[in-house]
């Protein structure tokens, strides 16, 4: 159903903008991934349906990404507590249906896991804590600003098409998380000037949203080329891929509680505000596990 295809998409979207989700892990969870790279890996041969399937969960997605630059990442600087445990939640959730695609463990598999993992982790720490707020480029005024921006897109969005990857620390890793956050947060407020006749400023967004233009560009390349190779792999070697995916995981759910949780812990307080805040990581961890396993059923 697109309505609900459209809903997914949403998902997707607000886990493209949090640094350590991984869009493509919920597309996974949520029964679109394979789907969405055969769509891409066969446009040639059906378009129209092509373009049918893919149209919902890319409005949808565009919608979670816009969401995420406003409401999701001041949900995370007011209530980090809780919305991080929230999300350590939505990745454990997805944990059960990694362990089915694996059909068994073997020495083989575990060793992916680790290698994957630490991977993970030491891409994590290269990409460091970049702010929404550290922005590299402003506006596109060489091309060496274009060629920049091209391949972050490439870069971080190829990646990302890898169950399990966060692009938003891919960016990072490029130092260029603030430049496209903000690019994208300037386009809700490009549509608002509009809107509302205020022309100048809209002017001055539109000089950070032409930002966009060569990052979708560069997405788009990778996109083509990495959605041949994961659909090839997930063709041959299913439970190798999951062995990986599971790996990175773990290691998501590791950074998201370093980056989120484990600055957020309250410092020096009393026992009932510890054991509140306990029980309160306790609830969102469940309330996310709950909430992907029912994205995973529908």
């Amino acid at each position: 159903m697109p309505l609900i295809d459209a809903l997914k998409g949403a998902l997707i979207g607000v886990a493209l903008v949090i640094p350590g989700l991984s869009g493509s892990i919920f597309a996974v969870i949520v029964g679109l991934y394979e789907p969405l790279l055969a769509a891409i890996t066969q446009f040639k041969k059906d378009w129209r349906q092509a373009i049918g399937f893919l149209c919902p969960i890319g409005i949808g997605a565009g919608a979670g990404v816009l969401l995420s630059t406003k409401i999701i990442l001041w949900l995370c600087t007011a209530y980090p507590l809780a919305a991080y445990s929230f999300f350590i939640g939505l990745v454990v959730g997805s944990l059960p249906f990694i362990w089915r695609r694996l059909a068994g463990v073997n020495w083989q598999k575990v060793l992916i896991a680790i290698i994957c993992g630490t991977i993970m982790l030491l891409l994590t720490q290269m990409g460091g804590h970049q702010s929404e707020s550290d922005i590299a480029i402003k506006q596109l005024t060489t091309l060496q600003d274009f060629g920049t921006l091209l391949f972050a897109g490439f870069f971080s969005v190829s990646l990302m098409l890898i169950p399990g990857v966060s692009g938003s620390i891919m960016l990072m890793i490029v130092k260029q998380y603030g430049t496209v956050y903000h690019a994208v947060s300037q386009l809700l407020d490009l549509m608002v000037y509009l809107v509302t006749g205020r022309l100048s400023q809209a002017t001055e967004a539109f000089k950070s949203v032409a930002l966009l233009l060569p990052f979708i560009i560069g997405a788009v390349i990778g996109t083509v080329l990495v959605a041949k190779l994961m659909h090839y792999l997930l063709a041959h070697f299913v439970e190798y891929v999951y062995a990986g995916v599971l790996g990175v995981v773990v290691a998501a759910i590791w950074i998201l509680a370093q980056t989120g949780v484990a600055p957020a812990w309250p410092a020096l307080t009393t026992t009932t505000a510890l054991l509140g805040s306990i029980v309160l990581i306790i609830a969102m961890i469940i309330l996310g596990t709950i909430a992907t396993i029912y994205f995973d059923k529908t």
